[in-house]
């Protein structure tokens, strides 16, 4: 079950630890043919810094052919294109996939209706990676 905050971020809890949890979903990316830009691992920069946090990485990902309808539509939310998916740790040890959801970036940058289904896919890929 997808859990949605009024700031427009959905979490769903994954079943697996952040490291499983990550490579699930790039295994998801990757049978649906979406690229995956970048891979962010804040706990690891942490780490080198001298400093502590529960696992935290972010997938960057996208499909241009995708994107690109919306960003002509409504530029402004290149700012919050790649699509991304967080996957960390909560201090319980509980392990979370979080996003924007479509709604949210579709009210927040004025995506026309028609072009919504293109952001709904991190719903979709967060659900399988945490199955």
């Amino acid at each position: 079950m997808a859990l949605e905050t009024s700031n427009g971020v959905v979490s769903r809890r994954s079943l697996y630890p952040v490291d499983e949890t990550v490579d699930r979903l790039k295994n998801v990316l990757s049978d649906r043919g979406v690229r995956l830009f970048a891979l962010v691992d804040h706990s690891g920069e942490a780490g080198k810094a001298g400093m502590h946090m529960p696992a935290t990485k972010l997938l960057i990902f996208g499909n241009p052919a995708a994107g690109t309808p919306v960003m002509l539509a409504a530029p402004g939310i290149a700012i919050d294109l790649p699509l991304k998916i967080l996957v960390w740790e909560d201090g319980e040890g509980h392990v979370w996939l979080s996003w924007n959801s479509a709604e949210y970036l579709r009210q927040r940058h004025g995506v026309p209706e028609e072009l919504v289904k293109n952001l709904g896919v991190a719903e979709a890929l967060a659900a399988k990676a945490a199955e």
